[in-house]
């Protein structure tokens, strides 16, 4: 049997990969989620982070992920995202601006679904930072 599947990332604005894969890392509400070939058929909610995939030749791609999920089946794996961004296509001052402005509502007295909204915006600028940080696109493990 092959280690291989094929993986489809498909952002709202684009495809962002499609192709072989051996290994499909995602952020899910309960912790980090790996899909390896021949995985279980299911569907794993994803929430925005850090999502790391490893292609063929053996090299592990980063990019970031927002809410979605990940449809497992047949040895096909497809992931549908709101956005998925390489570390290199993340504005850093952008993510930066929006930590600072969640920081600054949460800081306010706000009803309990501001409140959630604010935690949420943070969530997203703080991934998108972390992800931004990687010295490359790509990491060798």
């Amino acid at each position: 049997m092959s280690d291989m599947y094929n993986l489809r990332i498909i952002a709202a604005d684009r495809v962002f990969y499609e192709g072989p894969c051996l290994s499909l890392i995602v952020p899910a509400f309960d912790g980090e989620k790996e899909v390896l070939a021949h995985h279980e058929s299911m569907v794993i909610a994803v929430t925005d982070g850090e999502m790391r995939y490893k292609t063929e030749d053996g090299t592990w791609h980063i990019g970031y992920v927002g809410r979605g999920f990940v449809q497992i089946a047949n040895n096909r794996v497809l992931l549908l995202t709101e956005s998925a961004e390489k570390p290199e296509e993340i504005d850093v001052r952008r993510a930066e601006e929006a930590k600072e402005r969640a920081l600054e509502q949460l800081r306010q007295k706000q009803s309990i679904q501001e409140y959630y909204h604010s935690s949420a915006s943070l969530a997203r600028a703080m991934a998108r930072l972390k992800t931004s940080r990687q010295t490359a696109g790509k990491i060798r493990i």
